[in-house]
């Protein structure tokens, strides 16, 4: 099932109309707000999401949606083509960007082509279940303490709050030191059976270097090994 967030009836018809004749079921929401409430509600295979939206903007809803763990394939339609709307879509973790007016054709092979990559990811991950926490399950680095029993993260004294797959990435992390994991090698092991977009990977990295680095711009733990992936360095 696919969402269509556009405040545009004419738009969000046709759509709707296109969707179905492709063999989709569609539901339509007219804004941020609703377009909140409608993935609550469900479980959307992808979003066509629009930036110009009522009451929330699209990039708040994307923003909202990946700060909330939920990592459905998102398409970004926009009537704006400028650089800075594009890159904000894609740092927030949308798979794909699109310029109205856009081809129908071409939109629709792209709906194809993100939920073929979804499927695929599906498909080939391996559901790890991580060791059961223990009392010893305790990690410390750089003033960080790390326990996997409370749940809880410190850092110079002081509660860090993290989200519950934020606490898994960094729990992977501090449970597998000085190796190198690829973007979708983490999918496969942290996200288990929900895996999405690899750039989703870049995110969360980026809010725990942003928690628990000194200097997130030159991180000395959450590593970037080019062209390979991620590595943690105690």
């Amino acid at each position: 099932m696919i969402l269509v967030v556009e405040d545009d009836d004419a738009i969000a018809t046709g759509l709707a109309l296109n969707l179905r004749l492709a063999g989709h079921t569609s539901v339509i929401a007219r804004d941020g707000d609703e377009a909140i409430a409608q993935v609550n509600a469900n479980d959307f295979d992808l979003i066509l999401l629009d930036i110009n939206l009522p009451r929330r903007n699209g990039l708040e809803v994307l923003q909202h949606l990946r700060d909330s763990d939920n990592i459905v394939p998102v398409i970004v339609l926009s009537a704006r083509d400028g650089e800075f709307d594009k890159v904000a879509a894609l740092k927030l973790g949308a798979d794909d960007y699109v310029t109205k007016p856009f081809a129908l054709a071409e939109l629709l092979a792209r709906i194809e082509a993100v939920l073929r990559r979804a499927q695929a990811a599906r498909s080939a991950e391996i559901q790890v279940v991580a060791p059961p926490a223990n009392e010893g399950d305790q990690f410390e680095f750089d003033g960080v303490a790390v326990d996997a029993v409370q749940r809880t993260v410190v850092r110079a004294g002081q509660q860090v709050k993290l989200t519950h797959l934020e606490f898994e990435l960094l729990l992977f992390f501090v449970r597998n030191p000085s190796q190198v994991f690829s973007r979708n090698r983490l999918l496969t092991l942290v996200w288990g059976q929900s895996a999405g977009s690899a750039r989703t990977v870049d995110n969360f990295v980026g809010q725990l270097r942003k928690r628990l680095e000194s200097d997130p711009e030159a991180p000395e733990h959450f590593v970037t090994v080019r062209g390979s992936g991620y590595r943690f360095d105690p």
